[in-house]
Protein backbone atom coordinates (compact mmCIF):
# COMPACT_ATOMS: atom_id res chain seq x y z
CA UNK A 1 0.00 0.00 0.00
CA UNK A 2 1.21 3.41 -0.76
CA UNK A 3 1.21 5.19 2.47
CA UNK A 4 -0.55 8.89 2.80
CA UNK A 5 -1.12 11.40 5.13
CA UNK A 6 -3.41 14.39 5.90
CA UNK A 7 -1.80 17.49 8.06
CA UNK A 8 -4.63 19.78 9.29
CA UNK A 9 -3.55 23.19 10.01
CA UNK A 10 -5.28 25.25 12.47
CA UNK A 11 -4.62 27.30 15.25
CA UNK A 12 -7.55 26.68 17.02
CA UNK A 13 -7.26 22.96 16.36
CA UNK A 14 -3.87 23.18 17.82
CA UNK A 15 -4.88 24.56 20.88
CA UNK A 16 -7.92 22.13 21.26
CA UNK A 17 -10.88 24.79 21.17
CA UNK A 18 -11.78 23.07 18.01
CA UNK A 19 -12.26 19.83 16.82
CA UNK A 20 -10.74 18.88 13.61
CA UNK A 21 -13.90 18.16 11.19
CA UNK A 22 -11.87 18.31 7.69
CA UNK A 23 -8.84 16.06 8.35
CA UNK A 24 -10.74 12.87 9.32
CA UNK A 25 -12.61 13.33 6.36
CA UNK A 26 -9.64 13.34 3.70
CA UNK A 27 -8.25 10.55 6.18
CA UNK A 28 -11.40 8.49 4.99
CA UNK A 29 -11.27 8.97 1.33
CA UNK A 30 -7.33 8.11 1.55
CA UNK A 31 -8.12 4.95 3.40
CA UNK A 32 -11.22 4.39 0.86
CA UNK A 33 -8.78 4.40 -1.69
CA UNK A 34 -6.05 2.41 -0.91
CA UNK A 35 -3.94 4.13 0.63
CA UNK A 36 -2.29 3.33 3.95
CA UNK A 37 -3.00 6.40 5.75
CA UNK A 38 -2.77 7.57 10.28
CA UNK A 39 -5.28 9.99 11.70
CA UNK A 40 -4.05 13.48 10.58
CA UNK A 41 -1.82 15.87 11.95
CA UNK A 42 -2.31 18.46 13.13
CA UNK A 43 -0.14 22.19 13.44
CA UNK A 44 -0.97 25.74 13.91
CA UNK A 45 -1.21 27.60 11.25
CA UNK A 46 1.89 29.50 9.52
CA UNK A 47 4.66 28.80 6.79
CA UNK A 48 7.62 27.69 9.44
CA UNK A 49 4.95 24.68 11.04
CA UNK A 50 3.53 23.07 7.47
CA UNK A 51 7.16 23.57 6.32
CA UNK A 52 8.33 21.58 9.17
CA UNK A 53 5.34 19.36 9.46
CA UNK A 54 5.84 18.18 5.27
CA UNK A 55 9.63 17.57 5.70
CA UNK A 56 9.04 15.11 8.16
CA UNK A 57 6.16 13.21 6.68
CA UNK A 58 8.68 13.20 3.61
CA UNK A 59 11.25 11.71 5.39
CA UNK A 60 9.18 9.48 7.25
CA UNK A 61 8.75 8.38 3.45
CA UNK A 62 5.30 9.33 2.59
CA UNK A 63 4.15 9.24 -0.51
CA UNK A 64 1.42 11.65 -0.94
CA UNK A 65 -0.01 14.34 1.25
CA UNK A 66 -2.87 16.29 1.90
CA UNK A 67 -3.12 19.50 3.55
CA UNK A 68 -6.61 21.40 5.25
CA UNK A 69 -6.69 24.53 6.00
CA UNK A 70 -4.84 27.79 5.90
CA UNK A 71 -5.21 28.43 2.29
CA UNK A 72 -7.29 31.78 2.96
CA UNK A 73 -6.47 34.98 3.02
CA UNK A 74 -5.87 35.50 7.05
CA UNK A 75 -3.34 36.88 8.58
CA UNK A 76 -1.68 33.35 9.27
CA UNK A 77 -3.13 31.48 6.25
CA UNK A 78 0.31 30.19 4.96
CA UNK A 79 0.09 26.75 3.80
CA UNK A 80 0.95 27.41 -0.02
CA UNK A 81 4.10 29.55 1.20
CA UNK A 82 5.04 26.72 3.87
CA UNK A 83 4.07 23.86 1.07
CA UNK A 84 5.77 26.20 -1.67
CA UNK A 85 9.31 25.92 0.34
CA UNK A 86 9.06 22.11 0.10
CA UNK A 87 8.16 21.79 -3.29
CA UNK A 88 10.45 20.84 -6.40
CA UNK A 89 7.72 21.11 -8.95
CA UNK A 90 4.36 22.95 -8.69
CA UNK A 91 1.29 21.07 -10.19
CA UNK A 92 -0.94 23.87 -10.87
CA UNK A 93 -3.68 22.55 -12.70
CA UNK A 94 -4.59 20.48 -9.65
CA UNK A 95 -5.08 23.49 -7.47
CA UNK A 96 -6.74 25.43 -10.82
CA UNK A 97 -9.45 22.52 -10.72
CA UNK A 98 -10.12 22.62 -6.88
CA UNK A 99 -10.97 26.15 -7.76
CA UNK A 100 -12.96 25.28 -10.79
CA UNK A 101 -14.97 22.64 -9.03
CA UNK A 102 -15.99 25.30 -6.26
CA UNK A 103 -17.26 27.88 -8.73
CA UNK A 104 -19.14 25.12 -10.72
CA UNK A 105 -20.90 23.82 -7.69
CA UNK A 106 -24.69 24.51 -7.61
CA UNK A 107 -25.19 26.75 -6.28
CA UNK A 108 -21.90 28.68 -7.19
CA UNK A 109 -19.34 29.69 -4.24
CA UNK A 110 -17.32 32.76 -5.49
CA UNK A 111 -15.05 32.63 -2.17
CA UNK A 112 -13.68 29.69 -3.72
CA UNK A 113 -11.72 32.23 -6.13
CA UNK A 114 -9.40 33.21 -2.53
CA UNK A 115 -8.69 30.01 -2.06
CA UNK A 116 -4.85 30.22 -2.53
CA UNK A 117 -3.64 26.15 -1.86
CA UNK A 118 -0.82 24.73 -4.21
CA UNK A 119 -0.05 21.60 -5.80
CA UNK A 120 3.11 19.72 -6.57
CA UNK A 121 5.94 17.20 -6.26
CA UNK A 122 9.11 16.61 -4.23
CA UNK A 123 10.72 13.93 -4.67
CA UNK A 124 8.38 10.86 -5.21
CA UNK A 125 5.73 12.17 -3.47
CA UNK A 126 2.74 14.57 -4.28
CA UNK A 127 1.51 17.43 -1.64
CA UNK A 128 -1.91 19.18 -2.62
CA UNK A 129 -3.63 21.65 -0.53
CA UNK A 130 -7.07 21.70 0.37
CA UNK A 131 -9.13 24.33 2.15
CA UNK A 132 -10.38 23.83 6.13
CA UNK A 133 -14.04 23.17 5.73
CA UNK A 134 -14.86 19.58 5.25
CA UNK A 135 -17.07 20.39 2.38
CA UNK A 136 -14.51 21.58 0.49
CA UNK A 137 -12.34 18.37 1.24
CA UNK A 138 -14.82 15.98 0.68
CA UNK A 139 -15.49 18.11 -2.98
CA UNK A 140 -11.68 18.27 -3.58
CA UNK A 141 -10.52 14.96 -2.20
CA UNK A 142 -12.22 13.05 -5.88
CA UNK A 143 -9.84 15.33 -7.68
CA UNK A 144 -6.61 14.62 -5.68
CA UNK A 145 -7.64 10.98 -6.06
CA UNK A 146 -8.46 10.88 -10.05
CA UNK A 147 -4.97 12.24 -10.78
CA UNK A 148 -2.23 11.17 -7.34
CA UNK A 149 -1.74 7.11 -8.62
CA UNK A 150 -0.91 8.69 -12.01
CA UNK A 151 1.55 11.28 -10.99
CA UNK A 152 3.01 8.62 -8.27
CA UNK A 153 3.73 6.30 -10.99
CA UNK A 154 5.45 9.07 -12.93
CA UNK A 155 7.52 9.94 -10.15
CA UNK A 156 8.71 6.34 -10.29
CA UNK A 157 9.52 6.21 -13.72
CA UNK A 158 6.11 4.67 -15.58
CA UNK A 159 5.58 5.15 -18.62
CA UNK A 160 2.14 7.32 -19.45
CA UNK A 161 -1.04 5.43 -19.25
Amino acid sequence: MISAAVLTVSDRSAAGTRDDAAGPVAVAALRDAGFACKGAVIVSDGADSVENALRRMLDAGIRLIVTSGGTGIGPRDETPEGTARVLERPLPGIAEELRRIGLAANPPKPATMLSRGVAGVVGAALIVNLPGSPKAVAEGMPVVLSIAQHVLDQLDGEDHR
